[in-house]
Parts: structure tokens; C-alpha cells; sequence
């Protein structure tokens, strides 16, 4: 260890708040499917918790054998419908009013101190040391900045409001529970891009292009291009993961070293078409499934119907874009 706040360290404050939500859905008898929302955060928790022990116990092949169960566990959970949403104990509501009230604007500083913390760390703190090792971990700075601006944030919730971290944890429960399995989408759509590099899958886009596109037709190669894009963020739920392989197997030998693309405003569009993807997808929970969920809105696929015509029409403007301006 050659930091204080190491990855492994965010990944261990991670599961233990992941194991409390666990506990506090098995005790929750609101709740008709306790043991089964219990056991997917459980399972959740556990690789965070464990991996490092595993790891050194059983090695790397059988650790992720382990963790491959554990996923697919967890995903016959929430294929089941097996996660359910309780009522967790809470102030009285009318008394939780009356203190926002009092509390005002105050309440936006916890929320407001996680960027400006984070920040201040990245840019200041990098270099921090004590007792011979850095404060921060030199490898993931900013996440290890981003776990103590979190834990930061909460104290000082707790220190305005007058209430605990442990009401904290409780609230955090409840949000959990709100958004369920899609709180785990961005982690296992980040697991699968990997495997779609891994397996170089851009390549086999680049031979399935080249039968069926004349690499001599500009126009085409760009509307697969952006098309792309967008399906595969669609699949994917991340443009980010989307684009290596859509870049690598038609905007790299085609549109840049077939055609002299500019690479700059070529890859940025690309990456804006990647994004009218994300508009029109569950997979992309965090934009979509849990802005309905926290809204409680009857319908969970409302707000990817209503950006649809909107995403549709920006990925039109993009193919035009990407025509008319990245070709010299």
C-alpha cells in the first residue's frame, strides 16, 4: 500500500454501506420480497468486501469463477422481479417538512461540497504524503477524491440537520430501494465494454463493413458510423463504452485513413451521436429508468418516449455534421 486512501479502501467503504442496506432490507417486514432484495445487495457487497481475501486464498481463476456466479446471481434476482421496495422507519414526515423549511438552502451544501471537495483534492492534494505515504491513491485520484469528498459531505449533513450518519445510511437504503437494480447497470455495462475490447470486437465490425459498404461511398460510411454510435450505446448504455469499438472498426480505417477525416471533429460528433443513443435506452439506467423511479412515475419508460423525437432529430443533424465538416 503506498496511500492512505487506496482504492481497495473505497472498494471496502463501498460494500460495508452495501452489506447495511442488506441488513436493513432482511429486518424490513414491510417489505414482501425482504430475503431476495437482502441477498442481491448481499451478493453485491460481497465481492467488494471479500474480492482482496478471495484473491489471495484461492487465486485468480477460482475468484473469478466466484464473482461470475455472483453476477449471474444477481442478475436472475433482478430478472425474477425478486427486488422489492419497503418502508423503512423515518422521522415523522410532517416534522421532516417543518426542519427543510427552517433549514432552507442549507440542506443544498452537502450536495454542493462533493464537486468542490473533490476538485480541491485533485488539484492540491495529489502530492499530499504522511508518514512517507501519499494521502490519496496515485492511481485513481480522483475516485479516492470523490470518497472522501462523499464521506465529507456526509458529516456535514449530520452537522447542519443535527441528525446522524447512521440516518444517513438509512436514507441511502431508501434510495436504494427506489432505484434497485438499475443502481448496478452502469458497473456491469463497464465490465461488458471490457469484454467487447477484449475480444476486439471493432475488428469484426470492420470485416462485416467491408462486405456490405463500398468504402469509397463518404456518405454511407458515415451514416453507419453515427448509427452505430447510437445502437451500440443503446446496447452498451454508455457511449463511452460504445465508442473504442465503433471508432476502431469504421471511423479509424475508413473515415480517417480511407477518407483523411479530421480526427478531432470526426471522433467528437461520433461521440455526440453515442449520446442520442443513451437518450433512447433503459440500459442507460442512471439517465433514464431512475429519474422515473425517484419520480415514481407510473410509467418507468416515460422519459426515454418523450427524448426519442428529440434524440433522433440531433443524430439526423450529426449525420449531416459529420458530412459536410470533418472532410477536408
Amino acid at each position: 500500500m503506498d496511500s492512505l486512501i487506496s482504492i481497495n479502501l473505497v472498494f471496502y467503504l463501498i460494500g460495508g454501506i452495501a452489506m447495511l442496506v442488506a441488513v436493513l432490507s432482511w429486518r424490513d417486514r414491510s417489505n414482501s420480497k425482504r430475503y431476495s432484495t437482502g441477498l442481491f445487495w448481499f451478493l453485491f457487497a460481497f465481492s467488494f468486501l471479500f474480492g482482496d481475501l478471495m484473491l489471495a486464498l484461492l487465486g485468480k481463476q477460482m475468484t473469478y469463477r466466484i464473482v461470475g456466479v455472483i453476477v449471474l446471481l444477481i442478475a436472475a434476482i433482478a430478472g425474477a422481479n425478486l427486488l422489492g421496495t419497503g418502508r423503512p422507519e423515518s422521522e415523522d414526515e410532517p416534522a421532516l417538512r417543518l426542519s427543510a423549511q427552517v433549514l432552507g438552502n442549507k440542506l443544498f451544501l452537502p450536495a454542493l461540497a462533493i464537486p468542490v471537495v473533490t476538485v480541491l483534492l485533485t488539484l492540491f492534494a495529489k502530492d499530499l504524503k504522511w508518514g512517507g505515504l501519499f494521502f490519496l491513491d496515485q492511481k485513481n485520484l480522483t475516485l479516492a477524491a470523490l470518497s472522501v469528498a462523499c464521506v465529507a459531505a456526509v458529516f456535514l449533513g449530520s452537522k447542519i440537520t443535527g441528525g446522524s450518519p447512521w440516518l444517513a445510511v438509512r436514507a441511502s437504503r431508501r434510495l436504494v430501494d427506489a432505484m434497485g437494480w438499475a443502481l448496478l447497470l452502469p458497473q456491469m455495462l463497464a465490465m461488458l465494454g471490457g469484454v467487447f475490447v477484449a475480444a476486439h470486437t471493432g475488428r469484426s465490425i470492420q470485416s462485416i463493413v467491408n462486405l456490405f459498404i463500398d468504402p469509397d461511398n463518404r456518405f454511407a460510411l458515415v451514416v453507419i458510423y453515427c448509427l452505430g454510435m447510437a445502437l451500440f450505446t443503446m446496447i452498451m448504455g454508455n457511449a463511452f463504452a460504445a465508442f473504442p469499438v465503433m471508432t476502431a472498426g469504421i471511423a479509424l480505417p475508413f473515415l480517417i485513413v480511407g477518407h483523411h477525416a479530421n480526427p478531432a471533429a470526426l471522433v467528437a460528433i461520433g461521440m455526440f451521436s453515442g449520446y442520442c443513443g443513451t437518450l433512447m435506452t433503459p440500459m442507460a439506467a442512471n439517465f433514464n429508468i431512475v429519474p422515473a423511479a425517484l419520480l415514481e412515475l407510473k410509467d418507468k419508460y416515460q422519459v426515454i418516449k418523450i427524448q426519442i423525437p428529440s434524440a433522433l432529430a440531433v443524430l439526423g443533424c450529426n449525420i449531416l455534421l459529420m458530412y459536410f465538416l470533418v472532410f477536408p
